[in-house]
């Protein structure tokens, strides 16, 4: 397999960590919208939203990272040089 490739594989892999990253993290608000009716204690809407805010901020920290990460690949790819 040749090295531009491999480097175009990588970088569709990180965007496909993107994608799994923001549907782990809708996966997640699903998980902790707070219900009607539960029995016992749980998460009340206030306790969701700091969850969903903190969850969301690694989530989009992480997104730019491999955003970044797999343009450079796909530069590297075509045989430019990447700037941000």
């Amino acid at each position: 397999m040749s090295k531009e490739k491999l480097e175009k594989l990588a970088a569709l892999g990180a965007f496909g960590v993107c994608a799994v990253l923001l549907a782990i993290w809708v996966l997640l608000i699903v998980i902790t919208l707070p219900r009607r009716g539960a029995v016992g204690g749980g998460i009340d809407i206030t306790e969701a939203v700091v969850t969903w805010v903190a969850v969301g901020l690694v989530v989009l920290a992480l997104i730019a990272v491999h955003v970044v990460f797999a343009r450079r690949l796909l530069a590297m790819a075509r045989g430019e040089r990447f700037v941000l």
